[in-house]
């Protein structure tokens, strides 16, 4: 029972953590490299400071993220040798 409560509990972080990464790479991949800057070319760049912030604003949550589902991952794995060790016994 605790162990398939500790799994879902990593399975709802990994796959949140997988979404973020999805969407994190949707936002990268529209990133320019270089901007040549002008009057003409001035919203490109606006856009370009847009997409840093959404960016940026996607590390703490990535981080959060990450770091419960290997939590919970070593949780998971400690538990399920734990159990097989007095299985064995």
């Amino acid at each position: 029972m605790t162990l398939t409560l500790v799994a879902s509990v990593f399975g709802i972080f990994a796959v949140g953590l997988i979404i973020l990464l999805i969407y994190r790479s949707t936002l990268t991949m529209h990133e320019d490299d270089q901007l040549f800057l002008d009057d003409a070319n001035s919203h490109m760049q606006e856009e370009q400071t847009e997409l840093l912030v959404k960016v940026n604003r996607l590390t703490i949550p990535l981080r959060v993220f990450a770091a419960g589902s290997g939590v919970f991952l070593l949780v998971l794995i400690g538990m399920w040798i734990s159990q097989k060790l007095n299985e064995v016994q």
